[in-house]
């Protein structure tokens, strides 16, 4: 028997993911399979990954926002766009403690992969098997881009992230698939369920006959001191992280917004001074 933990879309957040790595530990997790977008918008950096490399992670897939990541590294964002200006802030605070190497080496991360445990196939993507973008897996999402998950290669079980929402459903052929949620910016489009913003992620339990139970976990954490954290950190865009974390509201790519607030707070400066300064 085994317990693996679903640990999905962290984003940064370091206090909701050492929140979760104590549960799952009081939990008899086993082993770690880590589904993408571990860091930004949240405080997250050097202690965030240190915390990663103390567990047996045997899977781990590349997210979009490791995608973002690197490509505001490389120059290939646009600073006409408020959402990209945003990311490419979130990069400068990034690299303050993490190597360009470091984000480099996470380009080689796969974004699909298949393992076999208790005789199941299960599929492990973020999201689509070939895209780790979009919207097309979000819970109205067509059947045919669910079925994508599990014949693609064929697998038993597929297990992905991405929309931030802990999830159950079924492929056309009966097939299982899973979402665990995420641990760092659970997401809600009904008002009474986003007041409960625990971190979330999820347990599977296989034994010798197969998948044994699913656990869907959600882990109280402490909200002010990760917001106490960012203030400590000069978080870029704090009001943004702050709907995120007490009102279950995103802002990533309201551009109006996030102009304001990088006016208003001398982002576009300190945006401006980086692109000037790393790329020359």
């Amino acid at each position: 028997m085994i317990k693996i933990a679903l640990l999905s879309d962290i984003h940064g957040n370091t206090t909701a993911l050492e929140a979760v790595l104590k549960d799952a530990k009081r939990a008899g997790v086993e082993e770690y399979w880590l589904l993408g977008d571990v860091l930004m918008p949240g405080t997250g950096r050097r202690h965030l990954l240190n915390l990663l490399e103390e567990l047996p992670i045997t899977v781990q897939i590349l997210g979009n926002w490791e995608d973002s990541l690197w490509r505001a590294m490389k120059g290939m964002l646009d600073p006409s766009r408020a959402s990209h200006r945003y990311l490419m802030r979130h990069c400068q605070y990034i690299l303050e403690e993490i190597r360009p190497e470091e984000i480099e080496a996470m380009q080689s991360l796969p974004m699909q992969v298949h393992r076999e445990v208790s005789g199941l196939i299960v599929g492990i993507t973020h999201h689509l098997p070939d895209k780790n973008w979009g919207r097309e897996l979000i819970h109205i999402g067509d059947q045919k881009d669910f079925d994508r998950l599990v014949t693609n290669p064929p697998c038993d079980l597929a297990v992905y992230g991405h929309i931030h929402q802990q999830f159950f459903r079924y492929g056309s052929g009966g097939e299982l698939i899973l979402n665990p949620g995420s641990i760092g910016q659970p997401f809600f489009l009904q008002a009474n369920l986003r007041k409960d913003l625990r971190a979330m992620y999820a347990i599977l339990e296989f034994d010798e006959s197969g998948l044994k139970d699913v656990d869907f976990r959600r882990v109280s954490y402490d909200i002010e001191r990760e917001l106490q954290l960012a203030k400590d950190l000069k978080l870029p865009y704090f009001q943004v992280y702050y709907e995120s974390l007490v009102n279950g509201i995103h802002h990533t790519h309201n551009q109006e917004l996030l102009h304001e607030i990088a006016q208003r707070e001398g982002h576009n400066v300190e945006v401006d001074a980086w692109l000037r300064d790393f790329f020359n």
